[in-house]
């Protein structure tokens, strides 16, 4: 499903060019369990954006179901993003202004036709998360680790094959992290690929597969 195959990253240029991704190469499974696993700095977050199609590499091959993702165009690249990916953060993103239920159904906006029967597919998304009774409370309403259930199932609402997660337990307490990686555990069991990024060992243990950057280079690779 995923190929990636010398991916480099460089920011700047001349004197100020500074490389993030140093030869980056692994597949991706259709159905896999995968934490990128790394200190600070190592590259990971640019990796995900890399793998999430919301950065382009600036060197090697990336190859997302097929397609190549490094020449699609701006517009090719978000409808394939916006079919195939859904994303987690680390900050919740949700608007607080509106319910969970309107929050869940923002990426919906991208589908054309936009889906009649979209209310039902986030009602749908939220009870998967075990949300059904919070669907009309704002995000100032909820816990920590509700908001993040909601943002999970935001990522859901367009059924993608892929979930990206960006450090999700970051801020949320130890009891409200175990629940969040109990869902995405689920996900996995019902055939949807995960990759979680996170520099907690802890977390990087409830995957299938680990990979260690370090330095922008792979360091391990164990699964």
């Amino acid at each position: 499903m995923i190929e990636l195959e010398s991916i480099e990253k460089t920011y700047g240029t001349g004197d100020t060019a500074t490389p993030v991704l140093k030869g980056i190469s692994f597949r991706i499974q259709a159905g896999e369990y995968l934490a990128l696993m790394g200190a600070s700095g190592t590259g990971k977050s640019t990796l995900m954006n890399v793998l999430g199609c919301l950065d382009k590499p600036t060197g090697g091959q990336y190859t997302l179901d097929g397609r190549d993702a490094v020449s699609l165009n701006d517009n090719a690249i978000s409808h394939l993003r916006n079919q195939k990916i859904g994303f987690v953060f680390q900050q919740f993103h949700l608007l607080e202004r509106t319910t969970a239920l309107k929050n869940v159904m923002l990426p919906l906006i991208y589908s054309e036709p936009y889906p009649e029967d979209a209310e039902e597919r986030a009602k749908k998304a939220l009870d998967a998360v075990g949300l059904n009774d919070r669907m009309y409370y704002r995000p100032s309403e909820l816990s920590g680790g509700q908001q993040q259930r909601v943002a999970i199932a935001r990522a859901l609402i367009t059924n993608p094959q892929i979930i990206l997660a960006d450090e999700p337990t970051g801020n949320l307490d130890s009891k409200s992290g175990q629940e969040i990686l109990a869902i995405f555990k689920r996900l996995h069991r019902d055939g949807r690929t995960i990759v979680i990024v996170t520099h907690d060992r802890e977390v990087a243990e409830h995957a299938d597969r680990i990979i260690v950057l370090k330095d922008g280079k792979i360091e391990q690779d164990r699964g």
